[in-house]
């Protein structure tokens, strides 16, 4: 028996002008490749992801469910648990709109990942706080959206450098709060302190088969220089998230690419490290998760569109043993 479609039940499907391209293209991608956006509700992505003429209304009743059917999304990020717990009620609307089986990437909330404010430099008691987390968001997902429930990010904020922990501190702080979390779901955890991003660190992360996210933030090494430094990838699945190219500042960004119809810029450099990710992965057997900004390019899904066809064709290319 098919998942009920919720909202989509009384709207017809428009046809998408490359609809049959990209279904096309996502047949020759691999199943194991998942790439998906940030987050879902941009007007600008009308006549690529969403029907034509949809109003802001429709984006955030239906704009998942759109999202999560367009051929070359095959996840989707949730940012808005970083902000605040999401409650069963919630969970459950998301899961309702979500075809069957589809994972999303969802961030945790930043009550737990957050060390120290950054303005007065507090340390928060909340930090790595093991119950909190089970409480607040792993319990909600376990009840609402298990089916649904991809890896869980823990997007740790930037550290004042006044009150930045010692790298092994930190690693030992991180592998005594792994070991109090239920193990029936998958975790990352994404640094924005390159300080932090330590052999010791990683070991950590490995010995609990936690990954660490490839990511693309302002402040941290590029993807590719991530993924070369030995063990880089420490569980069975990698999640890499494109968030804003280093030296960019987000605000700044989202200004120049509004209203994220376009590739504004392509960012070749960035392009290439994803296929050395997407080869490391196929080499290793690993599952891939790609979450891409629009701030990255300009667009996410024509990025993730310029992206698979890239991957398509090296793999095609130059298949992994």
């Amino acid at each position: 028996m098919k998942k009920q479609m919720g909202l989509f039940s009384d709207a017809a499907p428009v046809p998408l002008p490359h609809a049959a391209a990209d279904q096309l293209l996502a047949a020759r991608l691999p199943s194991w490749i998942l790439a998906g956006p940030s987050t879902w509700t941009f007007p600008g992505w009308q006549g690529i992801v969403y029907p034509p003429g949809v109003s802001r209304e429709d984006l955030l009743a239906r704009g998942l469910g759109w999202a999560s059917r367009w051929p070359l999304f095959r996840t989707v990020g949730i940012d808005r648990s970083y902000y605040a717990p999401l409650g069963d009620a919630e969970l459950a609307a998301y899961a309702a709109e979500l075809p069957i089986g589809f994972p999303c990437v969802m961030k945790a909330w930043s009550a737990i990942t957050t060390f120290a404010d950054a303005r007065s430099g507090a340390v928060n008691p909340r930090f790595l706080d093991a119950a909190a987390l089970e409480a607040q968001v792993l319990r909600p997902v376990a009840r609402a959206f298990r089916e649904h429930a991809g890896p869980i990010v823990l997007q740790l904020a930037p550290i004042p450098p006044q009150v930045l922990p010692h790298p092994e501190a930190f690693a030992d702080a991180l592998d005594r709060f792994f070991v109090q979390l239920p193990t029936a779901l998958p975790y990352a955890v994404e640094l924005r302190n390159r300080e932090l991003f330590t052999a010791s660190y990683l070991e950590v992360l490995a010995r609990h088969g936690v990954a660490h996210v490839l990511s693309l933030w302002e402040r941290m090494p590029t993807v590719g220089r991530q993924l070369a430094v030995p063990g880089a990838l420490t569980a069975p699945f990698v999640v890499c998230r494109l968030s804003i190219r280093p030296g960019d500042r987000y605000e700044e960004r989202g200004e120049e690419c509004a209203p994220f119809d376009r590739i504004v810029a392509p960012d070749e450099p960035t392009r290439a490290d994803v296929v050395a990710v997407v080869r490391a992965c196929a080499a290793r057997r690993k599952r891939l998760y790609l979450l891409v900004n629009n701030q990255v390019e300009g667009s996410s899904p024509l990025t993730v569109r310029a992206l698979v066809a890239r991957i398509v064709a090296d793999l095609e290319q130059a298949p992994p043993r």
